[in-house]
């Protein structure tokens, strides 16, 4: 009975939602893929458009690898001799060998002692930051770090908070010289990527900024870096923000659900580290692992990452990634520049947005409407994210279609 009182409410939270532009509506449902032909790359459809191929221009899959046969193979032979499902939580009987194996892969990738999965990044990030942050601690944050962030650092609860701008490292620096002596332990966290922009974090300027003031803290400055858009799609061979910048933090965050093309999060840092999170961290301990047979999928997929044909892989999407970018300030949009496939059209408002969101997907292009809340006011943008299944031949059809 008492959705009866609370169920107004929730339909005019909705409303107002629809008035300012920011419902986000009814979702889109795949229904099928349709292999690449004539030099395009794979189109999808979509229920309720018939047989209309669109072209995604909104997948975090930037290597292509949950269409590669390889890992999908992986994951047939893991299902069939595991199962569909872990059947528990880890510690009681949740842990099979391909978690294990895993494991080993991400921390031997990641050059780090040991290795965590969760079952996503999101939860990962939820899972390890509140165990490192209590009533003495000090949480410093770039202001445009993702939810995930921010929701931990909510749920951690901090003595302290302070939110530095976006990429600022003079006020980075100016917050640590200012709460010296106020804290025992900092938490300094930040997206590698930033999922909105495609721009990174200088993660080489923020540890020599944390060494600086490190002695003025009893318990030390943590670092903690959430690479999910970086890992796999970013540096040389794919390990991310921490190659680009040869840099390593505390403990880094990323996940299997984006460029390896799978399923999951994780989480690497030195072995105590580790071993603390499986003792300490809800998400980890009373909530299921990913499959079995993920975890041999993604076990794959950094094989592949690893080889010759994953170099090529990221290759690929470097050029095209910027094939796109110039042809963009050609036609005058405003982008960021940058070496990420996520390459953002700044629309800077939201109805604008919106009725170019709708002008790509009358001409079978899916792609990504970023508003307020999700951003700031006046930095609303289209998103388009560049995968390694795209062709130069896709490319100009964006480009085409935004001349138009």
């Amino acid at each position: 009975m008492a959705l009866e009182k609370i169920e107004p409410l929730l339909i005019r939270s909705l409303g107002e939602r629809q008035a300012t532009g920011t419902l986000k509506g009814a979702e889109h449902i795949v229904t099928g893929v349709i292999p690449g032909t004539d030099g395009f790359g794979p189109r999808y459809t979509l229920k309720g458009y018939g047989e209309r191929g669109f072209l995604r221009m909104n997948s975090n899959s930037y290597l292509g690898l949950a269409l590669h046969e390889g890992v999908i193979a992986a994951e047939t032979r893991a299902v069939e001799k595991f199962g569909t499902g872990p059947g528990a939580v880890r510690f009681i009987s949740g842990t099979y060998q391909p978690h294990i194996d895993l494991e080993r892969k991400l921390a031997a990738f990641h050059r780090r002692e040991a290795a965590l999965l969760m079952s996503a990044a999101y939860a990962t990030v939820m899972g390890v930051l509140p165990q490192f942050i209590d009533e003495h601690t000090l949480v410093v944050s770039d202001a445009l770090n993702h939810n995930c962030i921010i929701n931990a650092i909510r749920l951690a609860r901090p003595a302290k908070k302070a939110v530095y701008g976006h990429l600022d490292m003079s006020e980075l620096d100016h917050i640590l010289a200012s709460n010296a002596g106020q804290a025992k332990r900092v938490c300094v966290v930040t997206d590698g990527i930033f999922s909105m922009r495609g721009d990174h974090a200088p993660l080489d300027e923020i540890k020599a900024i944390c060494e600086r003031h490190e002695q003025a803290y009893d318990e030390g400055i943590l670092t903690v870096v959430d690479d999910s858009h970086g890992v796999g799609a970013f540096g040389q061979s794919g390990r991310g923000t921490e190659e680009y910048t040869d840099t390593q933090s505390d403990l880094l965050v990323a996940t299997l659900g984006k460029a390896l093309g799978v399923n999951g999060g994780y989480v690497v840092s030195n072995r105590s580290v580790i071993d603390y999170l499986r003792e300490t961290a809800p998400f980890y301990i009373y909530s299921n692992p990913i499959t079995p047979a993920e975890a041999a999928a993604a076990a794959e997929a950094l094989n592949t990452l690893a080889s010759p044909a994953g170099r090529q892989l990221l290759d690929d999407i470097r050029s095209l990634a910027a094939r796109l970018r110039a042809g963009l300030e050609s036609l005058g949009f405003e982008t960021i520049k940058g070496e990420h496939p996520i390459v953002p059209v700044l629309v800077r408002d939201t109805a604008k947005t919106a009725a170019l969101v709708q002008r790509l997907f009358d001409h079978d292009i899916l792609v990504a409407g970023l508003n307020y809340p999700v951003v700031p006011k006046g930095e609303e943008e289209i998103r388009l994210q560049v995968c390694a299944n795209h062709t130069e031949k896709d490319i100009n059809h964006v480009l085409q279609v935004l001349q138009q």
